[in-house]
């Protein structure tokens, strides 16, 4: 398995893969190394037809504190296309969990501000440990917002809470987070990241290819009306009823004991 620097991905248990940004002392900002490894792990996962569920979560006492703009103020006189550049090659390179085809799942373990607010929102599920702090202060940094907050954001709590939540930078802490639709539950800090992990060794368990056409479903805020979701229905669920996984799914309920999904 390759080495990943302030990145560190693990396997802790059958079907899960482990993406911890791994830069503690800079409250796991988007460094340029973190970034270089994020690519080359994505790419691995994406590989790797074992792999159901993935978790992104920060090692230390935050999720993610953003990009590492200090390049940004070390470069006062770079022109707009130097930074547009710069820029959308930096999106791209986060934004890359979407082409997993797997339920992604953010583990908001502490502060995710920013572009970490965006890492959580990219993926499929957010958890956020008890404390943790939610936020796109954007405006306060006298930036636009950046890797696709203003498209996901919305999309994730609606455009009442996204147009608050950016327009005036605040930042939440995990109870708000969670009565905004922003995480799915809060969890207590001592036990988080195994809770999340038992979570996801559920999700790996159910059976991979509806797993997979459920959340390729639900990506992007979901179909476009009611017609074209009866249509992909229409053709997803056939797919799963031609699988063994549904027969077996079957007699599992009817012997009342867990299935043992293969994916084919």
């Amino acid at each position: 398995m390759p080495e990943y620097s302030h990145l560190r991905l693990e396997r802790p248990s059958e079907g899960v893969a482990l993406l911890v940004l791994d830069n503690p002392d800079q409250r796991n900002a988007m460094s340029d190394q973190m970034t270089d490894s994020w690519v080359a792990a994505i790419d691995e996962l994406a590989a790797d037809r074992s792999v159901r569920a993935v978790v992104v979560t920060g090692e230390g006492s935050a999720f993610c504190s953003g990009g590492n703009t200090s390049w940004i103020a070390g470069e006062p006189d770079a022109t707009v296309d130097h930074l547009r550049t710069r820029m959308v090659a930096f999106y791209r390179a986060w934004l890359s969990i979407r082409r997993l085809e797997v339920p992604t799942i953010a583990a908001v373990n502490g502060p995710a501000i920013g572009a970490g607010l965006c890492l959580a929102l990219a993926c499929d599920l957010r958890y956020a440990a008890s404390g943790a702090r939610l936020g796109a202060p954007f405006v306060k940094l006298g930036m636009h917002a950046g890797m696709g907050g203003t498209y996901l954001l919305p999309n994730v709590v609606g455009e009442a809470h996204a147009r608050d939540l950016l327009l005036t930078g605040r930042v939440v802490d995990a109870d708000e987070a969670l009565r905004l639709g922003l995480v799915s539950r809060v969890i207590e800090a001592a036990s988080f990241r195994e809770e999340v992990l038992a979570t996801a060794a559920g999700i790996a368990a159910t059976a991979p290819i509806a797993s997979k056409l459920t959340t390729l479903a639900l990506r992007d805020g979901g179909h476009a009306d009611l017609e074209s979701c009866l249509q992909w229905e229409a053709l997803a669920q056939p797919v799963t009823l031609a699988t063994a996984d549904l027969q077996e799914g079957i007699r599992a309920a009817q012997e009342k004991r867990p299935p043992v999904f293969t994916g084919r």
